[in-house]
């Protein structure tokens, strides 16, 4: 069931991406001026929706790495690389849980870049030594509650490793917004 989903959403992406890429120039400008006039009147939930795009594109980089990591490991259980993710055969835990850690931090790296460039527009103390330490701090505990998630839906619960990391994914977003909003990115 979970694989006719994943399929469906997969084409539904395809779909969405293949329309986007053929509308005309002037659709994007117009697009950006709504965005840019929507968002100095919404300052909050402009900055919400930016985290959320730059929290996707994170997610995407961990997902892969997450797939890179558990092909790597255990190559003779997939018939090729894009089975990690579709008609997935059953991984290993350890390789489940290195690819989950392994993908963590690479997704980590790319969301604390994008969030100095483009998600906050209060920078507080994340452009230090400190900020990093804290945005890092602030990711451990995501990847622990990461971590504790995959290990109960996937090894206790024995569901699929794709379902239970989208659904820890959810839940690690909300609290990293809050937890980098409140503690990281405000006023100094």
């Amino acid at each position: 069931m979970f694989n006719v989903i994943w399929s469906v959403l997969c084409v539904l992406l395809a779909v969405i991406l293949m329309i986007l890429l053929l509308l005309p120039k002037r659709i994007y400008l117009i697009l950006l001026d709504k965005y840019k006039e929507f968002s100095k009147q919404h300052k909050t939930v402009s900055e919400i929706i930016r985290f959320v795009i730059c929290g996707g594109i994170a997610t995407i980089v961990d997902m892969f790495t997450m797939g890179v990591v558990m092909y790597i490991m255990q190559p003779s259980i997939y018939e090729s690389f894009v089975n990690v993710f579709i008609n997935t055969p059953t991984p290993s835990t350890m390789a489940t849980i290195i690819g989950t850690g392994v993908g963590f931090i690479v997704g980590l790296l790319a969301n604390y870049i994008m969030s100095i460039l483009f998600v906050f527009n209060e920078k507080g103390k994340s452009k230090s030594t400190k900020g990093f330490i804290i945005f890092t701090i602030l990711s451990a505990i995501g990847l622990g509650i990461n971590l504790a998630g995959m290990y109960i839906g996937f090894d206790l619960l024995g569901w699929n490793q794709w379902l239970v990391k989208v659904i820890v994914t959810i839940i690690v977003l909300i609290y990293n917004y809050i937890s980098k909003r409140l503690l990281l990115f405000k006023n100094k």
